[in-house]
C-alpha cells in the first residue's frame, strides 16, 4: 500500500502526519510512504531525520490582498500543482493524505485531479484556509474538534477522528514519573509550558510571582523555551532562585521528557496549540489556557473557547494575562478539589487517544 503524506509550515501540521505514518506501518506492513513538502518548511528537517523520503515542491501561502506578491504566489502554486502531479505519476499512491500547511493545496488538489482518493486531517477548532478551500474536492475530512464542522462548506464529508498524539504519552507510569522528575507525590503540581519556543508572556507574568509561589505548598515545573531561559534564570536568581533543578519551582529550557511531565500534573498552564491540547485532553488535565495572539486566524483562542465551554479550562487572552491574575486562578482552582476533578473528568471526555488508530481506519477503507 502506498500512501502519500503532504503538510508542512509548522510542527502542528507535520507531527500529525508522523504519527498516522507510523501507525499505519505498524498496522499495514508492506505499506510504502512519501511525503510532500517545501524546502524552507520545517519538514525538510524534521521528515528526513524520522527516516522518511521527502520530495519538495514550490508553493507559498496566498496574501490576502491583490498585489503583485499575490500574482507571484498564484504563479509559484501553479508550479507546485504541476509537480505534485508529477510526483503522483510516479510515486502511484493508493490515497493522498493533507494534514494542513499551504504546502497540502497543490498536493491535494493534484491527487483529485488525478483520481486519488484524498483526505484532509485539520487539527483546530477553526480549520485554516488551505483545507477550508480543499474541502470541495476531498474525498473525507478528518477533525480533531468538532466545532470545525460549521465553517466547512462540506459538513457531510468530515468525521470525529481527534488529533494522533505519541503512543508514549499514554504510557507514563505515575510513580515512576514523579522519580524522574524528583517531584512529590503529595504535593500539588502545576506544569508550564508555551510549546518549544516558549511564550514570553506567559514566562514574564510566572517570573513575578516566584516570590509568591516559593511560600506555598506547591510544585511548579516552568518550561521556558530555550529563547527566553537565560533571562528567566537570571530573573530567578535575583529572586533568590539559586538552583533551578530544586526546591518547588523547577526551571528547564525545554522537557525531553514530557510524557512524565504529563502523567503527574494537576494542573497545567499553556498556549493552546493542536497537538498540545491534543496531549493534554488525551491525559485529562484541566488547564488554564493563554492562546497565542499571532495565531493563523486567531485559530488558538477558538481551541481555548472550545475547552473552557466544555468545563475543561480557564481562558486569560494574552492582552489580559498579568502575574497576579494568573496567580489568583490556579491558586483557587488548586484549592478547590471538586472543581479541579470536575474539569479533569471534562478535559479526559474531550481526548481522543485512539485518534492513530481511527485516522488509519479511514485511510483504509478508503484506498
Amino acid at each position: 500500500m502506498r500512501v502519500l503524506f503532504s503538510g508542512g509550515g509548522t510542527g502542528g501540521h507535520i507531527y500529525p502526519s508522523l504519527a498516522i505514518a507510523k501507525k499505519l506501518e505498524e498496522r499495514v506492513k508492506d505499506s510504502e510512504i512519501l511525503f510532500v513538502g517545501t524546502k524552507d518548511g520545517l519538514e525538510a528537517d524534521i521528515i528526513p531525520k524520522e527516516g522518511y523520503k521527502l520530495e519538495t515542491i514550490h508553493v507559498e501561502g496566498l496574501p490576502r490582498k491583490i498585489s503583485l506578491q499575490l500574482a507571484r504566489s498564484l504563479l509559484k502554486t501553479g508550479l507546485g500543482l504541476v509537480e505534485a502531479k508529477r510526483i503522483i505519476k510516479n510515486f502511484k499512491p493508493d490515497i493522498v493524505v493533507g494534514t494542513g500547511g499551504y504546502v497540502c493545496g497543490p498536493t491535494v488538489l493534484a491527487a483529485s485531479l488525478s483520481k486519488v482518493p484524498t483526505l484532509i486531517h485539520e487539527q483546530n477548532a477553526y480549520p485554516g484556509l488551505t483545507n477550508r478551500m480543499l474541502a470541495r474536492v476531498v474525498d473525507k475530512i478528518a477533525l480533531s474538534n468538532l466545532d470545525a464542522k460549521k465553517h466547512f462548506s462540506t459538513p457531510e464529508k468530515t468525521i470525529l477522528t481527534g488529533n494522533p498524539i505519541r503512543p508514549e504519552i499514554l504510557r507514563k507510569d505515575k510513580l515512576t514519573s514523579y522519580k524522574e522528575l524528583g517531584l512529590a507525590p503529595q504535593k500539588k503540581i502545576i506544569l508550564v509550558f508555551g510549546g518549544s519556543r516558549g511564550a514570553k508572556s506567559i514566562n514574564q507574568a510566572l517570573v513575578n510571582i516566584y516570590p509568591k509561589l516559593k511560600e506555598s505548598d506547591l510544585q511548579v515545573l516552568h518550561i521556558t523555551g530555550k529563547r527566553d531561559f537565560s533571562d528567566i534564570a537570571k530573573q530567578a536568581k535575583e529572586q533568590g532562585i539559586n538552583n533551578l533543578e530544586a526546591g518547588n519551582i523547577i526551571i528547564k529550557s525545554y522537557s525531553y521528557n514530557m510524557e512524565a511531565a504529563l502523567a503527574i500534573a494537576d494542573l497545567i498552564i499553556s498556549r493552546a496549540g493542536a497537538t498540545g491540547l491534543a496531549e493534554i485532553t488525551a491525559c485529562g488535565i484541566p488547564s488554564i489556557l493563554v492562546p497565542y495572539p499571532h495565531a493563523a486566524e486567531n485559530h488558538q483562542e477558538h481551541n481555548a473557547r472550545s475547552l473552557e465551554r466544555n468545563g475543561a479550562a480557564k481562558v486569560i487572552l494574552d492582552q489580559n494575562l498579568t502575574g497576579e491574575k494568573l496567580f489568583k486562578l490556579f491558586n483557587k482552582l488548586i484549592k478547590d478539589e471538586p472543581k479541579l476533578n470536575k474539569m479533569a473528568k471534562e478535559s479526559k471526555k474531550l481526548g481522543k487517544p485512539n485518534a492513530a488508530n481511527k485516522l488509519v481506519d479511514l485511510i483504509l477503507s478508503l484506498s
